[in-house]
């Protein structure tokens, strides 16, 4: 994802669609794990591409795995617990799922095979505490370095040194299950007799365990448990490669779609593909909590699908130990509740990727919601007068996918508001393609969706200015020059007579275009180049003598108004397509100006060109423009000009994002 500085929500709808979920995180990263460790060849279908699996392959590399695509199969061969180099430096992003186990696996193998190792992060990483497991390694006798500040990372690891495994090792299970999760997953690496872990105090989050057991089962270990209280790694455990093994969709960020069949799915469900009833997963018990909240939800082995029932929802109350993840979820949806929300047993939220119940809490809070905090618990009342408010992510993908929903406030407020989400590439953390996905299954008044027309005569760079302008938003980018030239070259691919103007107008209804970067996808074929030929320019010129196809072609333009956003370029869009745009730019450069830079551009190209013989062709071209009978070239009333002859084009955008942002209501 192009790492936009902020993406602003319209108010949104209703929701409907199908929603194919990408590979759970908590599994993807144990399963890389596990196959790297293992000996043999791993075949590893559906795994989630994501920065923190990004980190963990990288880690597995370095440590000196094979890893092999194969289509979209990931074929790992382990190291069958060897150390093959005996020193690296692994730089583990924000990835708690990478460093904990990672912590635990490397330690155990430096002190029984030698070597060292260094293991850091981002600087939230090292703020987040790794103590209780640090604690309990070198209670079995490994070597562990803090390297700035005792109990977090950076870490090296480093040895031989001997392991003590005959007692039990105790680690406190109330900070973060992931420490438990290391132990269980490094210690079979070293059991040559059976190995104790003993949890002090209650342990949180114990679906994540009830995943790491599953998979290791999966791999040949059966770990015996005794309650949540007491782990046997048996004597002999051996990693062995399962051969192939598929990842569940991820039901944490099933989460943020259930939230939203329950708020906006009113006449048909929203459908959930990846997890379902069959799932191994602790966090698709959210089903529960939403099911007391009012959704009306059906479930099969792989699929929910969930629409709104009781409306408003319902407040509950819920200790929420069982889904510590998912659980944030239910802090937006409280907004649209009939009464107070309470969610306890969440003191693992502190310690994640941010402190998760302050970040929570201010963020509602923005939005003009009354919250309540404690050391475990959050409080969050219904909201009715909602603020456009400006969301900080904290670097966290779920505090960005959770406030996403807030953009459903127009179902429940007197007057709805845009709601901005900063740096939301963040979710590629988990979901690298969410805001995608959650557009393509949601509506809205095509009003609320906000439009900047980038108009201006030929050559006068309208559509470069108009790409970086939607790339620096993330909004969509409509190409108007474009259309009749693709409908003239899609009519004759199909063997349509272009003088047949009832055919060529349904081809041009059909048309699936894409902009975006300086190229044109037909039915995501780039043809870009062959738009630019003199033949697709004559067939452009036969098509767009028929009314039905300029109809048609109207429409489709009408049909790029989708959120959160668009960047309409041509010489028309401010006056006649979308009058009502947000803001409209007219662009002014010279004739000679343009000249130039056309000049420039086709000698690059080793096309030789005559500079006066560009400028006559353009001002007669602006002529006809300004006296056609349809649409006439011409800047819209509340148009701003803006002479870009001497301007680069970043220049020229940020001018253009500084009158957006004075648009704006944040």
């Amino acid at each position: 994802m192009y790492k936009i500085p902020f993406l602003d929500l319209p108010p949104l709808r209703a929701a409907s669609g199908t929603v194919r979920l990408p590979g759970s995180k908590s599994i993807s990263n144990r399963v890389l794990l596990l196959a790297g460790l293992a000996e043999g060849t791993t075949a590893v279908h559906d795994l989630l591409d994501s920065d923190d699996t990004a980190v963990m392959l990288e880690a597995l590399t370095q440590l000196g795995c094979q890893i092999r695509k194969d289509g979209s199969v990931l074929q790992v061969t382990g190291l069958g617990g060897r150390l093959l180099p005996r020193a690296a430096r692994l730089f583990l992003g924000n990835a708690g799922t990478a460093m904990r186990p990672l912590t635990a696996a490397l330690a155990l193998l430096a002190a029984t095979q030698g070597g060292e190792f260094e293991l850091s992060g981002v600087p939230r990483m090292h703020e987040r505490p790794i103590g209780d497991l640090v604690d309990a390694l070198r209670g079995f006798g490994c070597h562990i370095d803090c390297l700035a500040n005792e109990g977090f990372p950076p870490l090296r690891l480093s040895g031989p040194s001997p392991l003590a495994l005959d007692k039990p090792v105790q680690v406190r299970g109330d900070v973060s299950s992931q420490f438990l999760t290391a132990l269980l997953m490094a210690l079979p690496l070293v059991a040559a007799k059976d190995v104790v872990v003993e949890v002090v105090g209650e342990l949180i989050s114990k679906p994540y365990i009830h995943i790491t057991l599953e998979l290791l089962k999966r791999f040949g270990i059966e770990v015996r448990r005794e309650g949540w209280e007491r782990f046997t790694i048996p004597a002999g455990s051996r990693y062995r490669s399962p051969g192939s093994i598929h990842v569940e969709g991820d039901a944490s960020s099933a989460s943020y779609f259930v939230a939203l069949g329950a708020i906006a799915s009113v006449n048909v469900p929203l459908r959930i593909e990846g997890v379902g009833s069959e799932s191994m997963q602790g966090d698709v018990r959210f089903v529960e909590a939403a099911r007391a909240m009012g959704a009306q939800i059906e479930s099969g082995p792989n699929w929910l699908a969930v629409r709104r029932g009781d409306w408003p929802l319902k407040g509950l109350t819920l200790d929420c130990n069982h889904i510590p993840d998912a659980a944030m979820t239910l802090a937006v949806m409280a907004l649209y509740a009939d009464s107070p929300t309470t969610l306890t047993n969440i003191a693992s939220w502190r310690v994640k990727e941010t402190d998760r119940i302050a970040a929570m809490a201010a963020e509602l809070r923005k939005l003009g919601a009354q919250v309540d905090e404690g050391p475990d618990w959050i409080r969050i009342a219904p909201l009715h007068d909602w603020k456009p408010a400006v969301i900080h992510t904290y670097d966290d993908h779920r505090v960005a996918m959770c406030f996403s929903l807030a953009a459903f406030n127009g179902l429940v407020a007197e007057r709805p508001v845009p709601v901005r989400i900063l740096e939301p590439h963040c979710v590629a953390k988990t979901f690298p393609d969410y805001f995608e996905t959650l557009f393509a299954v949601v509506d809205t008044s095509r009003s609320e969706i906000p439009v900047i027309a980038i108009d201006g005569p030929t050559a006068s760079g309208k559509g470069t200015l108009a790409d970086v302008v939607a790339e620096s938003l993330g909004y969509h980018v409509l190409d108007s020059g474009a259309l009749y030239r693709a409908t003239g070259l899609a009519a004759t691919r199909a063997g349509i007579d272009l003088d047949d103007g009832p055919k060529v107008a349904t081809v041009a209804a059909g048309l699936a275009l894409s902009f975006g970067k300086g190229r044109t996808l037909l039915a995501g074929e780039d043809i870009s180049d062959e738009l630019r030929q003199e033949a697709t320019g004559v067939m452009a010129s036969r098509v767009a003598v028929h009314p039905a196809v300029r109809r048609a072609l109207n429409q489709l333009q009408l049909d790029f108004r989708r959120p959160p956003g668009l960047v309409a370029d041509g010489r028309d869009m401010g006056t006649d397509v979308f009058p009502d745009a947000s803001l409209k730019v007219f662009l002014t450069a010279s004739a000679a100006t343009r000249a130039e830079r056309r000049h420039k551009q086709l000698i690059a190209k080793g096309i030789s060109a005559n500079i006066e013989s560009l400028r006559q062709d353009l001002e007669s071209r602006d002529a006809r423009d300004k006296t056609r009978a349809a649409a006439p070239l011409h800047p819209a009333q509340d148009a701003l000009m803006l002479d870009n002859s001497a301007q680069t084009i970043e220049e020229s955008r940020d001018l253009v994002l500084d009158w957006w942002a004075k648009r704006r209501p944040f």
